[in-house]
C-alpha cells in the first residue's frame, strides 16, 4: 500500500485544482419494499454524469467488517493511518470552535439527552435541542473536582465539549454513552493505570450533571463520547505540497481540517452556501474539503425519505462545482449511515474520481451497486488522495 512517507517523497507543487466532497454517511442499505439503497432511489442525474464521465469504486475507510467514527473516516480520506491515528471526537470539537486548549487538558464531546426516572436513554439528543438552549445549559456544568477544573462550551444543538483541565488526567478512558437508547448511561473506566484519576473526575461529573440537569427535560442528562488529547499531526502542506482549505458547516469537521493544517473558510449552512465559498476562494488554494453533513444525520435519524431528499438536493446543486472544471474531483463518504440501522456501518462507501486522465469505466451511475463494478473495485479510503494527486499531475515518477 502507498505510503504517506512515499507520496511525500514525490509531491510536487502545480497549479492544478482538487475538489474532495464528503457526503457524510452517504452509504445505505437496500429498502424492503423497494431493494433499492437511498442513493439508488434518489433522481440524481449530475451525480451520475460525473460518474460516467470518471472511475468509480467503493472505499474502506478502515478495513473489512469495522465500523467506524466520523474521525478515523475522515482521516482516512486525507491519507493517514486510521489505524495509528485515531482521534477522539473532543478534541476535534474543540478546535472546531476555538475553544483554548492548553498542553494537558483532556476534551471530551458532550451530548445532552433524554432519561426516564429510572436513568433509561429515551433520546440520545434531547430532541437535538436548539443551540441557544444548549448553551444555557453549558455553564451550569462548569466545576471543580478535587484538583481538576471542568470547563464547557456549546458547540450546536445537543453537542457540546468538556474540557477536564488539571495535573496527572490521560485520555485514555471509556465512554458514559452506549450509542443505542434504551439503555442507562454507562460507567466511564479507565483503560491504562495512568486513566484511573480521570475517570473517577468522569464519573464524579457525571453524577453532578444528573442532579443538575434533573429538571431540564429534555436536556436531563449528559453522554460523553471520544475523550482526547490535542495530537501533534504532519500536516497536508508538508505531505503534498498542497495549499488546502476547508469548507464545513459542523465543527467537528472543522477542528479534524484545522488539525492536519487546512485553512477554514466561513460559509453558510445550506450545501449552495457552501459552493459559493467554493467560488470566493476558489483561486486562493489548490484543494478544497467540502463537508455535507444532512445525508449522515438522516440515515442517523432512520429517516431513509430524508436522507434520499438530501441526496437530490446536493445533485441539484452540484453543476456549479462542476462548471469550475476543477481538475480531479473526488465524492465519497467517511462511511455509511443506512436509515434501517440508524447510524454508522461497516458496508463500503461508493466513490468517484473524475480528471482529464483518469481511466473511465463503464459505471454510468452514482450507487453502490454501480460502483462496486467500477474500475477502482473495493480499496482502502487511504489511497484516495495519491489516486487525486496522480490525477493532478501532481507527483514525479518513482525510482529510476
Amino acid at each position: 500500500m502507498i505510503t504517506q512517507e512515499i507520496v511525500k517523497s514525490l509531491a510536487r507543487q502545480t497549479p492544478s485544482k482538487i475538489v474532495m466532497l464528503v457526503l457524510d454517511g452517504v452509504g445505505g442499505l437496500p429498502k424492503p419494499e423497494t431493494g433499492k439503497t437511498e442513493l439508488e432511489t434518489a433522481h440524481t442525474p449530475n451525480f451520475d454524469k460525473l460518474a460516467s464521465r470518471g472511475v468509480c469504486g467503493l472505499s474502506e475507510p478502515v478495513g473489512l467488517g469495522i465500523t467506524p467514527g466520523s474521525a478515523p473516516g475522515h482521516t482516512a480520506l486525507f491519507g493517514y493511518d486510521p489505524i495509528a491515528v485515531n482521534i477522539g471526537r473532543g478534541v476535534l470539537e474543540a478546535i472546531g470552535i476555538d475553544f483554548p486548549i492548553e498542553p494537558d487538558d483532556v476534551l471530551v464531546r458532550g451530548n445532552f439527552c433524554t432519561v426516564d426516572k429510572n436513568g433509561i436513554i429515551t433520546d440520545r439528543r434531547a430532541g437535538r435541542i436548539v443551540s441557544d438552549k444548549s448553551a444555557a445549559l453549558c455553564p451550569m456544568l462548569e466545576m471543580k473536582i478535587d484538583d481538576v477544573q471542568i470547563l464547557t462550551a456549546p458547540v450546536k444543538e445537543h453537542r457540546f465539549v468538556i474540557d477536564f483541565r488539571g495535573p496527572g488526567l490521560r485520555d485514555n478512558v471509556s465512554e458514559t454513552d452506549p450509542q443505542q437508547e434504551g439503555l442507562k448511561p454507562l460507567e466511564a473506566k479507565a483503560l491504562s493505570a495512568g486513566a484511573v484519576k480521570t475517570a473517577n473526575i468522569v464519573n464524579q461529573f457525571v453524577e453532578r450533571a444528573r442532579k443538575i440537569l434533573g429538571a431540564k427535560h429534555p436536556a436531563n442528562m449528559v453522554l460523553l463520547r471520544g475523550f482526547s488529547e490535542k495530537p501533534n499531526l504532519p500536516k497536508m502542506e508538508d505531505i503534498y505540497k498542497l495549499k488546502p482549505a476547508a469548507i464545513a458547516t459542523y465543527p467537528m469537521y472543522r477542528g479534524l481540517a484545522r488539525l492536519v493544517g487546512m485553512d477554514i473558510l466561513s460559509t453558510g449552512t445550506a450545501f449552495a452556501d457552501e459552493i459559493q465559498t467554493l467560488k470566493e476562494h476558489y483561486n486562493d488554494y489548490d484543494f478544497f474539503f467540502i463537508h455535507v453533513k444532512k445525508t449522515d444525520a438522516a440515515g442517523e435519524d432512520g429517516d431513509f425519505d430524508r436522507k434520499v431528499k438530501a441526496i437530490e438536493e446536493i445533485d441539484s446543486v452540484l453543476p456549479e462545482l462542476m462548471n469550475l472544471n476543477p481538475d480531479v474531483i473526488i465524492v465519497t463518504g467517511d462511511h455509511s449511515t443506512p436509515a434501517m440501522l440508524k447510524g454508522h456501518s461497516w458496508h463500503p462507501v461508493p466513490t468517484i474520481l473524475c480528471s482529464a486522465y483518469c481511466r473511465p469505466d463503464k459505471v454510468a451511475e452514482f450507487s453502490e451497486s454501480a460502483c462496486l463494478q467500477g474500475g477502482l473495485g473495493i480499496f482502502p479510503a487511504t489511497q484516495i488522495m495519491p489516486l487525486a494527486m496522480a490525477n493532478a499531475l501532481k507527483l514525479s515518477k518513482y525510482g529510476a
